[in-house]
């Protein structure tokens, strides 16, 4: 066995270049998240079911695009000119929104067009940043180095201080200035992102033989990098997501049969690839394993930027007496306990030494804390009206807990990705990842849509002269002239089910999401051994 260098130096600096790229992009997308469904309802006056589906529609295809970004990648343009075209239209697609909340009072109609447009150029731009800035991270360090784990932690770390501040800084911007505000400075902080980047890459994002990691692949041809052609080939796909966003939106929701067929394709495109060997396309089958399971975590936990921010606003008392804290800021809880909990998972994982669970192991355990999470929040609304407002400490509570998760499941998810992932299908395998994520976020916008009528919904009919709880109870039926307002008012009278399950109430909604995780715990718990193997760890080591 070949030993690894440089192993007791430290980390790599290219390692805190990407965290700082990282922590601004992510200050950009978490600030734009937090406020996104109260924009949608409170600016744009859209009903919360329709909200919640666009907001699956959109971060479903932020998560998709990395397919093609990541392919491009690997074929054509390299990471490091990938991840600033990327940054530099998402920062475009922000000033977009800015624009977009500057004239919905004025003009619906050119606001709704630019809300689709901005959206979609964050859409485009993502799929070139994304998958290519984490394949970097692994691409510091000789295979088999053993910091490689810890490092994802550390580059995780940059990602959610920007997801912490950019709520806090946006939330406050958007509820208690002007929406507007707050798509500016997450605007800001993408170009600084960017020029993060620029001025740090060259020097310090190296491979361990000194080499500058990122740059354009040898033999790709001249065409590809046409100024000319990168324009149009942008402004092509800039126009194409924008009007799948729009298509899914409004039209068709087509997203679950793209990315079923996105994951067919991908697969044909690996598995059919001649050089790779069988214990290769074993290690290749862990990943696909790994990302199915991370759907019923990612599409449980991205409930942050959807029904939680409508609980946040609507159930949760947030009057401390010296100051209301605005729903969205709740959104950086997960990111702030990332920070306070990070050190701790990296430094326990290497205490542990040869103890170390498996990184399925791990994932596993993830899902397992996720679902307690559910279950601590479930029991702070069992039997409590949907009138009545609960202290905040239900969801930090949860929040701490699905923390725990992530930093069980995400960070060891990127690491193992990048152990197993053969060097020619990196980036791609790395958007695979990503793949999940798209599935588990369009899942969270649908499982979001059954989110129980709360106290805006009731004032809404008391102000329309129904008293809207007998009917939520199911002890009055409404007479036709009441069914008429309540469809008027977009308030549904009737609990949705999944799979048979009933929503009720929020102590049933919350449920919905223990039982799912519970199970897909269970599961991946009673495969890690033949998980294990298929991996060929010692090998690997």
């Amino acid at each position: 066995m070949t030993s690894i260098p440089n192993q007791s130096k430290g980390h790599p600096k290219g390692l805190y270049v990407l965290f700082a790229t990282e922590m601004w992009e992510r200050f950009n997308y978490y600030g734009m998240r937090a406020i996104l469904v109260l924009f949608m309802t409170k600016a744009l006056l859209f009903d919360k079911a329709f909200a919640s589906n666009l907001y699956g529609s959109y971060t479903g295809l932020v998560y998709l695009t990395p397919l093609i970004g990541g392919y491009i990648a690997d074929r054509y343009w390299g990471n490091k000119k990938s991840i600033i075209t990327g940054g530099l239209m998402m920062a475009l697609g922000e000033f977009v929104l800015f624009f977009c909340a500057a004239f919905h009072n004025t003009n619906a109609q050119l606001s709704t067009f630019l809300f689709f447009t901005g959206l979609g150029l964050m859409i485009a731009g993502n799929g070139f940043f994304k998958p290519n800035i984490s394949s970097l991270v692994g691409q510091l360090y000789p295979k088999g180095d053993k910091r490689s784990d810890a490092a994802y932690t550390i580059f995780y770390m940059g990602i959610n201080v920007g997801g912490a501040l950019g709520p806090i800084v946006c939330g406050f911007l958007g509820e208690n200035v002007d929406f507007k505000w707050a798509f500016f400075a997450g605007g800001v902080a993408m170009l600084l992102g960017v020029l993060v980047q620029i001025l740090f890459q060259k020097k310090y994002v190296v491979a361990p033989d000194g080499k500058e990691l990122g740059l354009v692949p040898a033999g790709t041809p001249k065409a590809a990098l046409n100024p000319l052609v990168i324009g149009v080939g942008l402004a092509a796909f800039s126009a194409l997501m924008i009007g799948l966003f729009y298509i899914d939106a409004k039209v068709f929701s087509f997203l679950t049969y793209l990315l079923v067929a996105s994951v067919l394709f991908i697969a044909f495109v690996i598995f059919s690839d001649k050089s790779l060997g069988n214990i290769e396309k074993q290690r290749i089958g862990v990943i696909f394993i790994v990302a199915f399971f991370v759907i019923f975590f990612w599409s449980a936990f991205e409930q942050a930027g959807a029904s939680l921010t409508f609980f946040a606003a609507e159930q949760t008392q947030r009057d401390l007496g010296f100051i209301t804290v605005p729903a969205s800021v709740f959104a950086s809880l997960n990111s702030i306990f990332v920070v306070s909990f990070a050190p701790i998972f990296a430094w326990l994982w290497i205490k542990l030494g040869k103890n170390e669970p498996a990184s399925p192991t791990k994932m596993a355990l993830g899902l397992f804390l996720l679902a307690l999470g559910y279950l601590w929040i479930a029991f702070g609304v069992k039997d409590v009206s949907s009138s009545v407002k609960v202290s905040m400490m239900w969801l930090i509570g949860m929040y701490a807990l699905h923390t725990c998760g992530e930093l069980c499941l995400s960070p060891i998810g990127l690491s193992l990705v990048n152990k197993l992932a053969p060097l020619k299908f990196g980036s791609l395998l790395m958007a695979v990842w990503f793949l999940a994520n798209a599935a588990a976020n369009k899942f969270a916008g649908i499982l979001s849509s059954l989110y129980p009528p709360g106290t805006a919904e009731i004032k809404q009919a008391a102000d329309a002269g129904i008293n809207l709880q007998p009917i939520l109870s199911k002890t009055v039926v409404p007479n036709a002239q009441e069914l008429a307002k309540l469809k008027d008012l977009k308030i549904p009278f009737e609990y949705q089910s999944i799979l048979g399950f009933q929503i009720n109430s929020l102590y049933e909604f919350f449920m919905m999401f223990v039982v799912m995780a519970g199970i897909a715990s269970l599961i991946l718990f009673a495969i890690t051994k033949k998980l294990q193997k298929m991996m060929h760890q010692d090998i690997l080591d």
